[in-house]
């Protein structure tokens, strides 16, 4: 029993000498390093023999679109007015004698409208007529005197008095005659007569009411944004409930805003020579900005990069895709006019969604006839907005 104890004693002291020793994991080690060298191997050997990349390029269609000369327009509502609009008043009291003009009317500047009876003014014009040709004879007859030395120079500067005084009680009978009469101060309609022959007027009652309808004015408020687009003299357009299209100028801008919608007043001047548009039509006014150079593109066309800046994409010289970033210049039905893109770029106009800056495409050629399409849209609505 001793010599086995003494031999299990010594196995297990050999066995823990082994066990500290670390040696029993050289065996598994090893083991592993070498397949781990051989798959390190065998995956170098397969990528050498394999190309870099095999995909394809993402294809694109790209299109050259020719920039046009394009005016933004402003729209707002607005209504028309008469160009200028006036009272004609009695400038004298009396009785209407003559009423010259009916409601609707179209006068020159200045016909007659009403006479007042003259009641004895005319009379007065006689007398003063007669007076002044009076002292014009007697201040004759003193100046020869005068001349003989007959008389005193002293009577004759007593005459030349009397005879100024007599030009004016002349010329204040024949006034007052004048004032009778009541005139069209400008050609226009008469809108309204506010008498009727017969009847007795004080001095400044109302007679007829006078309008001048050519030129038309349109009458419309601008938002305060859009104020920096046109300016005194630029083209315009009013279009009428009616469906007419008339084209005018624009004649006045505001420099105060309104004070509770912060919009200007702006108002536009449109030929009316048949007097066919009448004052208080709505319309809409329609305003035009100075031209610009601008790309029509399809409103698809436009994203944003990765600063999140609105723009679009086009494919440069060596097949790399680029960002513009873009001024909206206006906004037609088919199209968005936009600046900042230069002359000759191509436009991606499918697929610049699934392509990044700097990324190599293989650009195609659109249709043209789409590009076509929205360059004479763009065209044609600009000229007739």
């Amino acid at each position: 029993m001793k010599a086995h104890r003494y031999a299990a004693i010594l196995v297990f002291v050999a066995s823990a000498a082994w066990v500290l020793t670390g040696d029993f994991t050289s065996v598994g080690s090893a083991s592993d390093q070498e397949g781990d060298q051989a798959a390190v191997t065998e995956t170098g050997s397969a990528s050498d023999a394999a190309p870099a990349d095999t995909r394809p390029e993402q294809s694109v269609a790209v299109a050259v679109i020719p920039s046009i000369d394009h005016a933004r327009t402003v729209r707002v509502s607005g209504v028309t007015q008469a160009d200028k609009r006036t009272n004609m008043t009695a400038r004298a009291g009396g009785v209407i004698a003559e009423l010259l003009v009916e409601q609707g009317d179209v006068v020159a500047e200045g016909d007659m409208v009403a006479r007042i009876a003259p009641e004895g003014r005319d009379a007065a014009v006689r007398s003063a007529e007669a007076a002044l040709e009076q002292a014009r004879a007697e201040f004759a007859a003193r100046e020869e005197l005068v001349e003989r030395g007959t008389l005193p120079r002293l009577q004759l500067d007593q005459q030349r008095s009397a005879l100024r005084l007599a030009e004016s009680q002349y010329e204040a009978a024949l006034a007052e005659l004048e004032r009778l009469d009541v005139a069209a101060p400008f050609g226009g309609v008469v809108d309204s007569v506010m008498v009727e022959q017969g009847s007795s007027v004080d001095q400044g009652t109302p007679v007829a009411n006078l309008i001048a309808l050519d030129p038309i004015i349109g009458i419309g408020e601008v938002n305060e944004s859009d104020l920096s687009t046109i300016r005194v003299g630029g083209s315009a357009q009013l279009r009428l409930v009616t469906g007419d299209v008339i084209d005018g100028t624009i004649r006045f801008i505001s420099r105060e805003a309104q004070s509770s919608t912060r919009t200007f007043t702006v108002e536009v001047e449109a030929p009316n020579p048949d007097l066919a548009v009448p004052a208080g039509m709505t319309t809409e006014v329609i305003l035009r900005g100075e031209p610009v150079n601008a790309t029509p593109v399809p409103r698809s066309v436009v994203t944003l990069d990765d600063a999140g800046e609105l723009g679009v994409r086009a494919v440069g010289d060596d097949n790399r895709v680029v960002f513009y970033p873009i001024d909206l210049v206006d906004d037609s039905t088919d199209a968005l006019l936009l600046g900042g893109i230069p002359k000759g770029a191509r436009i991606i106009v499918v697929g610049q969604n699934f392509v990044s800056d700097g990324q190599a495409v293989s650009p195609v050629e659109a249709d043209s006839a789409v590009i076509d399409r929205l360059i004479a849209e763009a065209s044609g609505e600009a000229a007739s907005q």
